[in-house]
């Protein structure tokens, strides 16, 4: 694929390109789609109904993603650099890893995975460090057509379990520890808790990140090399339909369980590439990308491996932590590895920001073309630090909004093309149709008056997920019933009088912190599991570095003593649930909570609370009991 017939080159092409995505949908999307690598092409660009919802992109197209990421490349730039790996320990060698070697190792490794019974369809999960042979196993699934399902190499046994058992996977893939700064973490003891209730698994293939001992079971367990000395490295990749299932990622929802977000091929491909190619603008064969995300989330599917390896560049993958061994870790990379596009979370910024200056100084930064912010709203104090000190002014700074439901960037400027302001993710990637709706679920159309309501897509767009795993039911109830025919967001968003957007957070009971979405519900859940603990509430509050962090109000059971240690349990129960990121900054414990007639927490007072912002508290007449709200206050942290 020639990615510059993809590459927008100025805000005239932008404004036109924008226009023909919204006038022609279907012919705007079919001309991009024609410049990958088909088998077959589609009978039909798109048909859908999002009353159902379903939609279908390219539909009847054969493909297989990783022909797109890897073949079409090996006659022209088979021996440049596909992925850079930097290891935690900056002492420890950099891998470069060609586009012809990475070819050879997904195909070896997804013959290891068909030698141990995995078959298009199935799905299996990946447990793993942010190692090159993660992107191998991700890839090499996808060579054969089994759904890969990765998860956060930080989340807690019960939550691979909860995961592994939705999607029913067959295979487990992990390593037996990871490096994480001074920390070294037994990955496979913590699978070995979750493989005690995961009926379904039948294999599990381990990489040894280490050398120390590694406890394995007979007949289920394989080490990675072991199996690798079985097979060749053959393997014609799969033909797949453009709406067969690629992958299961699964993202926090506001009530119950993870929803795990189904992604389909075709689709998933053209969108995550086309905005990959437009929003960094790597226009230089010796450009280097880093996405500094892990793997486990969206932003590492679409921007460190899928996006990347699509258009041909060289991408680098980063094991470690900001802060270790010293806080200019980043900038020590990006001076060494010659970084030119550099996306990170604005909670590493924020955090880095902190640190004495010095750590950024004694580093040139100069190979830095364009900066990116990814995960959450970004502040303007760390947007101007981040522009000022990392970018010295010269860098254009993409501020990009998307999820994991969307599987590619929806709202951005495009580096060096579209006019940037500070805290705003600008305007829409053509092919987004965003709609604002107010208070009474009306779109406000006018888009050259200033206005805030709810953000809402009223057309589809080809990265889109398709369903929720299993349970295709909340898939509708969460993102198709809150505006008819359209796609609700679940995030609020302001927009100025020159049409540029500005994300201004969740609406729903899902918190952002350190650029992770946690859902509420399923911390309480694991709080109430305390036998001390009566019922809880948890609510986000502004944090200078998390940009959110968790407080929550909790009720003991009579008798129940609250002390500093039942704290600690129950944070550790949260931690062993679901892991550390998930553990609240403030528990207080109080004797009631706000509650509607009808029982409903009243959380809008309790985030004012946690904020502390009680100056306007709103009407609290509809209340069963008003005056716990001063109790809770007089006894806030």
């Amino acid at each position: 694929m020639k990615t510059s017939s993809l590459k927008l080159k100025t805000f005239a092409e932008y404004k036109k390109a924008y226009k023909k995505s919204v006038e022609n949908p279907e012919k705007f999307w079919g001309k991009i789609a024609e410049e990958f690598t088909w088998q077959k092409k589609w009978d039909n660009t798109l048909s859908y109904n999002f009353s159902i919802p379903e939609v279908k992109w390219f539909e009847g197209g054969k493909l297989n993603i990783t022909e797109n990421c890897l073949d079409r490349h090996l006659e022209n730039i088979g021996n440049k650099t596909a992925i850079i790996w930097e290891p935690n320990d900056p002492d420890e060698e950099s891998r470069h890893i060609t586009y012809r070697q990475l070819y050879v190792k997904v195909c070896r490794f997804a013959n290891v995975l068909k030698s141990n019974g995995i078959k298009k369809g199935d799905r299996v999960c990946i447990y793993m460090p942010m190692i090159p042979e993660l992107a191998i196993a991700m890839l090499a699934c996808a060579r054969i057509g089994a759904v890969h399902s990765i998860v956060f190499a930080g989340f807690s046994s019960s939550a691979i379990a909860s995961r592994i058992n939705d999607a029913e996977c067959k295979m487990l893939i992990t390593a037996n520890e990871v490096y994480r700064g001074t920390k070294r973490i037994n990955l496979k003891s913590i699978c070995d808790e979750a493989l005690k209730k995961t009926p379904t698994i039948e294999n599990v293939i381990v990489y040894r990140r280490t050398v120390e001992p590694t406890e394995m079971t007979a007949g289920r367990d394989k080490f990675w090399f072991d199996e690798l000395q079985k097979v060749n490295q053959d393997c014609d990749a799969e033909v797949m339909d453009a709406e067969d299932l690629l992958f299961i990622l699964y993202t926090s929802g506001s009530t119950g369980k993870p929803k795990g977000m189904v992604h389909t091929t075709g689709g998933y491909m053209v969108g995550a590439t086309y905005s990959f190619s437009n929003v960094f603008q790597m226009n230089d064969e010796n450009d280097v990308y880093w996405c500094t995300a892990d793997i486990g989330w969206i932003t590492g599917h679409s921007y460190i491996i899928y996006g990347p390896l699509c258009a041909g560049v060289t991408t680098v993958m980063f094991e470690g932590i900001p802060n270790y061994p010293d806080y200019g870790r980043f900038w020590e990379i990006c001076d060494k590895l010659k970084v030119t596009h550099f996306y990170t979370a604005p909670t590493a910024i924020r955090s880095l920001a902190k640190q004495p200056i010095a750590f950024v100084n004694k580093h040139k930064l100069s190979t830095l073309k364009v900066l990116g912010s990814v995960g959450e709203p970004i502040n303007e104090e760390a947007w101007h630090w981040y522009n000022d000190n990392i970018g010295k002014g010269n860098c254009p700074i993409v501020d990009t909004w998307w999820q994991t439901e969307t599987g590619a960037i929806m709202i951005s400027p495009l580096a060096g093309i579209t006019p940037t302001r500070p805290t705003f993710a600008t305007l829409p990637l053509p092919g987004v149709q965003p709609a604002l709706m107010n208070e009474h679920g009306e779109e406000i159309t006018n888009i050259h008056e200033k206005a805030e309501g709810r953000l809402a897509i009223k057309f589809p767009w080809p990265s889109m997920a398709r369903t929720v795993w299993g349970d295709h039911q909340r898939y509708k109830e969460v993102y198709f019933s809150a505006y008819p025919n359209m796609y609700f967001t679940g995030d609020g968003a302001y927009r100025d009088a020159t049409g540029n957007y500005r994300i201004t957070g969740r609406v729903d009971d899902v918190v952002i912190v350190s650029g992770h979405n946690l859902g509420t519900a399923p911390i309480e859940n694991a709080m109430n599991e305390h036998e001390g603990v009566a019922e809880s509430a948890v609510v986000g509050f502004p944090h200078d570095v998390k940009g959110n962090a968790l407080y929550a109000f909790v009720i003991l059971y009579p008798g129940v003593e609250a002390t500093d240690e039942l704290k600690k349990e129950i944070r550790d129960l949260v931690s062993s649930t679901i892991g550390a990121i998930a553990k609240p900054d403030v528990i207080q414990f109080v004797k009631g909570v706000p509650k509607t007639r009808s029982g409903k927490i009243m959380r809008r007072i309790l985030r004012k609370i946690a904020s502390k912002d009680t100056s306007n508290l709103g009407d609290t007449s509809t209340l069963l009991n008003p005056e716990i709200i001063q109790e809770i206050i007089d006894g806030a942290l």
